[in-house]
């Protein structure tokens, strides 16, 4: 076994044993919390740094790993804790580590990336990422910054890299994508950076090379996947062991594939036809890998084989997802699909097992066998079981205030998220909290 494999073979066991931890540790005093972190030989970054550090989690498949969370809401809904009007214009996501929430926003022609306190919403630091990116469906950034350590990584919508410390935001490195052949599409960069390893996962696109991965301590180059140049398009990179091997996992409009982790070398590639724009990041288990597109394309799950030949197993248009994203729990697919409205679709057959359109087009989020879903119209904000029974209701309520900042053609597009019991959304500058910990 490799080296690089069994680190990631001890980190599910030490993730395991700190899940449990963690869950005693809440009610616990942060002193007692230190003297345990101490003797089990790890800092209390490496532990809360499993919170939320990226986006769709640190496995990238946006199940939060909490428990003990309210499983029926109040009719008004879950307690609000705060509110901050500072976020700034944009619809970037949120990574919560260490009681701190990482975002980006544009404050006048700044695209910022920001520190909040996430227990008051006290904003601790704001630091310049990159210049405004204006667009009819809103101004700003669009992508999730990304924790490791003690550094945070933020992508502008013009496609400005910036590493900076967590303590207060200053600078460590900086680069832009356009010096590695690249171009933001239509909507602006919306990709959500990976860290993984020693390395800063990108998509730049271009004759240059599809992916890039910098050095995550440097910025430095430490290759380019020259062997696949499409164009960027809006999804996030995913890091993924198949058949033993790392790699990462992408879709652009014509393709979905995987690059080897070390030398960005092309491992597989499998063809697709997405139209206008592909935005869903793509879902990886086992050796299988999933996609989706909207603008009526739909989704396909494709099979990787030992000597990296790639087969479809099945396509069709019963998730045709546009955005919002697309949730594997348990053995089922769970998103918002423009031909049936809320779905839950069979992964091993790609069926439907059951749609519902009592909510409107939306963002889902996993946590604690519960599906967080935020309709983006009219903010309304709706938890029902992760069931392949059916749709079964537990509570909604709507985001008040909303921003009068929002451009006519925008909407509440920012993903929810849990961590630490909390409920983060976000209606462009401005930032929620409720607590959905059960008391």
């Amino acid at each position: 076994m490799d080296s690089g494999q069994a680190r990631r073979d001890w980190s599910l066991v030490f993730e395991a044993r700190l899940t449990f931890s963690k869950r005693v540790a809440m009610r616990l005093s942060p002193l007692f919390l230190a003297s345990v972190l101490t003797l089990l030989g790890v800092s209390s970054l490496s532990v809360l740094a499993l919170d939320w550090p990226c986006f769709r989690g640190s496995q990238r498949n946006d199940i939060s790993t909490e428990s003990g969370l309210l499983k029926q809401w109040p009719p008004s809904g879950p307690k609000k804790k705060w509110t901050s009007e500072k976020a700034g214009l944009g619809y970037a996501g949120y990574s919560v580590v260490g009681g701190v929430l990482y975002t980006m926003g544009l404050h006048g022609d700044s695209e910022d990336l920001m520190a909040f306190d996430a227990n008051s919403g006290e904003l601790k630091w704001s630091t310049p990422v990159g210049p405004i990116f204006t667009n009819k469906w809103g101004d700003g950034p669009r992508g999730t910054p990304c924790v490791n350590g003690d550094r945070v990584y933020a992508l502008s919508a013009q496609g400005h890299v910036l590493c900076a410390k967590i303590a207060d935001g200053k600078s460590v490195w900086t680069a832009d994508l356009k010096s590695f052949g690249g171009k933001p599409p239509g909507w602006g960069y919306t990709e959500s950076i990976l860290v993984d390893e020693n390395r800063v996962l990108v998509t730049p696109g271009g004759a240059q090379g599809t992916m890039l991965a910098l050095n995550k301590d440097t910025g430095e180059k430490l290759w380019q996947s020259t062997e696949w140049t499409d164009p960027a398009q809006y999804g996030s990179i995913v890091a993924a062991d198949i058949h033993g091997r790392r790699q990462y996992v992408a879709l652009t409009m014509q393709h979905v594939g995987g690059v080897d982790a070390q030398t960005g070398r092309k491992l597989w590639l499998s063809p697709w036809t997405g139209r206008t724009a592909v935005i869903p990041t793509p879902i990886v288990h086992g050796n299988e890998v999933f996609i989706a597109s909207g603008y009526g394309v739909g989704c396909k799950q494709v099979r990787v084989g030992t000597s990296n030949e790639a087969e479809d197993v099945w396509t069709n248009t019963n998730m045709v997802n546009h955005h919002g994203g697309v949730i594997l729990v348990d053995g089922y697919l769970y998103g918002y699909s423009d031909k049936g409205g809320w779905t839950c679709q069979d992964w091993k057959t790609g069926d439907v097992k059951w749609a519902n359109k009592t909510l409107g087009k939306g963002a889902i989020h996993c946590a604690d066998g519960m599906l967080y879903l935020l309709e983006e119209k009219e903010g309304t904000v709706v938890l029902i079981d992760a069931s392949s029974e059916g749709w079964k209701e537990h509570g909604r309520f709507k985001l008040d205030p909303q921003t009068a900042q929002r451009k006519p053609d925008g909407r509440i597009w920012t993903h929810p998220v849990v961590s630490d019991g909390k409920l983060f959304l976000r209606d462009q500058e401005l930032l929620f909290c409720f607590d959905v910990r059960v008391p």
